[in-house]
């Protein structure tokens, strides 16, 4: 490129080049990857979920940008998508999972529109059945983490503790949200608002804890997702704290709450989960009877199983 970025015939010769990037194929799988990041489903989703996409639609396009669109409703198709899947399995079968979704949900989208006739990934299943609704903090695991862990990360599980809230939702809590009586967020995931008054405490609490009145905005604009899950697992290690993540605190919230005979609704309120659906009087006599006589009972973190 001649001259210097910024100098007008290097800009003159990257609009030049610019002008001849090879464009997908028509009829190819490709085309309608471009056509669904341009399009307002994807602007929808939030800012996180967008970034997760983009990185598949860019794995998918390497493995199946050249797939012949007419080709789609063939049913070898299926079968072609389904040994990617189990290749990618091999080494996660969330991820694996994650891609299959992403790839249904653009061949969902180019076939509502008439780009492809028909939509080979609509039905698949999971691979991954893992879950975590048996991992809690215990009082315990808490007690480590304030003994041994650095103190600006008392407040994000401080808070975490009394608000249940995800972690995205909480690294982006500002002082502003914050009127010394009542927390107040919109979770970024759903649009729910939530108001928490008794999380107040636990935010004086976490204040106090490091000794300093700094807010958690300010630790916020050096603490990312991924920066913040680095160092919290080197915490929980050092701390002795094994076999639950800050994504479980959400869980132990839920958890505790439940122990306390909080009810479904007031549970949903305060963490903002949807509330179950209606379930017959049989199956819910039956959980109420599992969890009275079973000390070690612990609910679902999602709602929707609890009862």
């Amino acid at each position: 490129m001649p001259g210097k970025p910024g100098d007008p015939e290097f800009i003159a010769a990257y609009k030049a080049a610019a002008a001849t990037k090879a464009k997908p194929r028509q009829g190819a799988l490709l085309s309608v990857m471009n056509e669904f990041q341009a399009s307002s489903d994807l602007d929808d989703l939030a800012p996180r979920k967008q970034a997760d996409y983009v990185k598949l639609i860019k794995v998918i396009g390497k493995k199946f940008g050249g797939f012949p669109l007419s080709g789609m409703s063939d049913r070898r198709t299926h079968g072609i998508f389904m040994e990617w899947r189990d290749e990618r399995a091999q080494a996660s079968r969330r991820q694996a999972d994650y891609g299959w979704q992403v790839l249904a949900r653009i061949l969902s989208w180019g076939h509502g529109r008439g780009l492809v006739s028909a939509n080979p990934c609509e039905k698949g299943g999971r691979l991954y059945r893992g879950t975590r609704v048996a991992n809690v903090w215990t009082a315990a695991d808490e007690a480590a983490f304030y003994a041994s862990a650095p103190a600006h990360l008392h407040l994000p599980l401080t808070l975490a503790l009394w608000t249940g809230q995800r972690q995205g939702d909480l690294l982006r809590l500002t002082w502003q949200q914050y009127d010394g009586k009542v927390i107040r967020l919109q979770q970024s995931k759903t649009g729910t608002r939530v108001v928490r008054r008794r999380a107040a405490q636990g935010c004086a609490r976490g204040a106090a804890r490091q000794g300093r009145a700094d807010t958690f905005e300010q630790r916020r604009r050096a603490m990312d997702l991924r920066w913040l899950s680095i160092i919290w697992r080197k915490a929980c290690a050092s701390a002795g704290v094994v076999g639950v993540t800050f994504n479980d605190i959400r869980g132990t919230a839920v958890t505790r709450l439940a122990l306390v005979e909080a009810s479904v609704p007031e549970i949903a309120t305060i963490t903002g989960h949807s509330l179950p659906q209606p379930r017959s009087g049989a199956r819910r006599k039956r959980h109420q009877q599992a969890r009275n006589g079973n000390k070690n009972y612990r609910p679902c973190v999602r709602l929707t199983r609890m009862f």
